[in-house]
């Protein structure tokens, strides 16, 4: 998933004739069967958001399938993400499953709170024959729930530090002095950069919380515990990256804008020399022709002493679900043979569309280590795997949106004065009513 994306009504049907090896229906939604309202029917429904990437990857995905299975049917309907969240809850409300499609798509972000409250809306594909291990745990975790897997993932969301490297250069420093570093080292770069040439190292939107969440994941912790209880209070990872990122705003070293327009428009036109976000930022940075060449990517700073300290997070991310509705064997063993099994594929949708793998052997392909010339040579393609494998596992929880929304206001009173204290504690108050 791209965080930012342009959202369309509901579009017309793209169809896509390919075919299945084996199909037949299974034994239940929470045990991998159903059997789909097609029955026997060779045809996989579709829902996805985003023409350009996840539209288009799905039928991408239904041409690679056809070259070994030319007889099944594969319908993409074009769904903007509300619209599928608005019609999964009502489908589960009205116990209308048969509306549902084979496969949709599911913000990471959001897949425990519909696996939770809407169970009868998923099938567990754990033993389908696709290897989970293939994947980062970090976002298997997103998707499984008491050891059985529920999801597919697709893109990554892996978090990575881009920088203008002629920037850098001016004030005498490399992509190099910005590789496996600390929080407190990247300030004190930030700082000097600032003073030699005017430039903050970072910017991002006023009132989010996008960028304390990835510095939070990086230590290993959460906004959540294992058992998907808030832990905003007495969360010492939590307020560390609370002040981190107080530092970076006080310092100069990060500027805060009032949109996503503004805030993409502070490195397209210069005003900063880089930022810090999924990967998937990247098609936004390349948007600025004229920089081709002039940006480096690398791993983001660890916050070090806490918790497991490392340089790898992430931010955003999707997952393709089976239905309970669905024709089982034939979804698993497309999303299997695709998604989840074919290097030819990746190779394929990548130059395109941007997206990136989750999967984990697509890294070792050598479109993906290809040297990127708007990173100046870079195999940005591949760290970006290499970087997603290394990103530690945390339980974002049900309430992920109602957890990042009440930091995302406490911050904003922490920068405005408040005690940090105490501003987390009502941030965890209204999570625990939100969670009533």
């Amino acid at each position: 998933m791209r965080k930012k994306m342009t959202l369309a009504s509901v579009a017309g049907v793209a169809t896509i004739t390919l075919a299945l090896a084996a199909c037949g229906g299974g034994s239940g939604p929470t045990e991998g069967g159903g059997g789909g309202g097609d029955g026997d029917d060779q045809t996989l429904t579709v829902w996805a958001w985003d023409p350009a990437f996840n539209v288009y990857a799905m039928n991408e995905a239904a041409t690679i399938y056809a070259q070994d299975n030319p007889d099944v049917t594969v319908e993409v309907i074009e769904t903007p993400w509300e619209d599928i969240q608005t019609k999964l809850t009502t489908l589960a409300q009205t116990g209308e499953l048969e509306e549902l499609p084979d496969i949709f798509l599911m913000q990471n972000n959001a897949f425990q709170k519909n696996l939770i409250n809407y169970p009868e809306l998923f099938t567990a594909i754990t033993d389908s024959g696709i290897d989970f291990t293939e994947f980062p745990e970090s976002v298997v975790a997103f998707s499984t729930t008491e050891g059985d897997n529920y999801g597919v993932p697709f893109d990554n969301g892996a978090a990575v530090t881009a920088l203008r490297t002629d920037i850098l250069a001016e004030a005498g420093y490399t992509i190099e002095d910005f590789t496996d570093i600390t929080w407190d080292e990247f300030i004190a770069n930030g700082e000097d950069i600032l003073a030699q040439t005017g430039k903050p190292l970072l910017s991002g939107t006023a009132g989010e919380s996008d960028l304390i969440t990835m510095i939070l994941q990086s230590t290993g912790a959460s906004l959540f515990d294992a058992d998907g209880n808030p832990t905003i209070t007495d969360n010492d990872a939590l307020l560390q990256s609370i002040d981190i990122y107080t530092r970076l705003v006080e310092s100069g070293v990060l500027v805060e804008v009032n949109s996503w327009d503004e805030y993409i428009g502070t490195f397209v036109n210069s005003n900063v020399a880089g930022t810090i976000n999924g990967v998937w930022i990247l098609g936004s940075i390349q948007t600025a022709a004229d920089q081709s060449g002039l940006w480096n990517i690398t791993n983001l700073p660890s916050l070090e002493g806490v918790g497991e300290a490392t340089n790898y997070s992430a931010n955003g991310g999707s997952s393709w679900v089976v239905s309970s509705n669905a024709n089982t064997e034939l979804a698993a063993d497309f999303l299997g043979s695709t998604f989840a099994g074919s290097t030819e594929f990746y190779d394929t949708i990548l130059p395109s569309s941007g997206a990136i793998a989750n999967w984990i052997p697509a890294s070792e392909s050598a479109v993906y280590a290809e040297p990127h010339p708007f990173f100046a040579d870079q195999p940005v393609f591949q760290l970006a795997v290499e970087f997603g494998a290394q990103v530690p596992s945390v339980n974002t929880g049900a309430y992920y949106y109602e957890g990042r929304d009440a930091v995302s206001a406490a911050i904003t009173n922490i920068l405005n004065g408040a005690d940090p204290d105490a501003a987390l504690a009502e941030a965890q108050a209204t999570v625990e009513f939100a969670m009533q």
